[in-house]
């Protein structure tokens, strides 16, 4: 199979995933922030999410730096990389909408900042971040090369794993037994799992 229609749908996930964020971006930087927590370490985490969904796979795709560890796009791959890419499109668009001007990039609380959850929050804490794995899927699965492939799943799996704890005392600091009866409530990734 052809790999680069995989790679020409990856290329059209990161298009789409910007033309999604950029709008809902504008927006909330419009509204003051009243807490942030942004350090050395989130600077480190966006850093590296940038080279995992923006400039490894634009390098795969653009150039033959990383042709050494290509391999062939298998169809059922291209598929679930399809399905997996439309998944995360409908959930990141959703959980930017249902934050409103709440949504920040970073560690952020705004000026009449609320606690959403209602929509896809009812169910899911973390719904921009199940998003985004899966991003991190359809990108394996899509772009038919052993570095730049993975590379989201992994840099987002460490962004993941060192912003959590921080992001959700930040939560209980600003929203207190509101934010725990809602973490009783609702599972972080996937509704009634986990």
């Amino acid at each position: 199979m052809d790999p680069w229609i995989g790679k020409a749908l990856v290329l059209v996930g990161i298009v789409v995933t910007v033309a999604i964020r950029v709008p809902f971006d504008s927006k909330s930087n419009k509204v003051r922030v009243v807490d942030n927590r942004k350090g050395t370490r989130e600077i480190i985490l966006l850093a590296l999410m940038s080279l995992g969904v923006f400039i490894l796979p634009v390098v795969s795709v653009a150039t033959s730096w990383l042709s050494f560890a290509d391999y062939p796009l298998h169809p059922v791959a291209l598929v679930a990389g399809a399905l997996c890419l439309v998944a995360n499109f409908w959930l990141f668009y959703r959980s930017h909408a249902d934050l409103g001007t709440n949504w920040s990039m970073t560690l952020e609380v705004r000026e009449n900042h609320q606690l959403v959850s209602n929509g896809v929050y009812q169910k899911i804490r973390h719904p921009m971040y199940a998003a985004i794995y899966l991003y991190a899927l359809a990108q394996a699965f899509l772009l038919p090369n052993w570095i730049a492939g993975p590379a989201s799943a992994i840099a987002f799996t460490f962004m993941f794993g060192l912003r959590m704890g921080p992001e959700e005392r930040m939560m209980i600091d600003r929203f207190g037994e509101a934010y725990r009866s809602y973490v009783s409530r609702t599972k972080r990734l996937i509704p009634g799992v986990w």
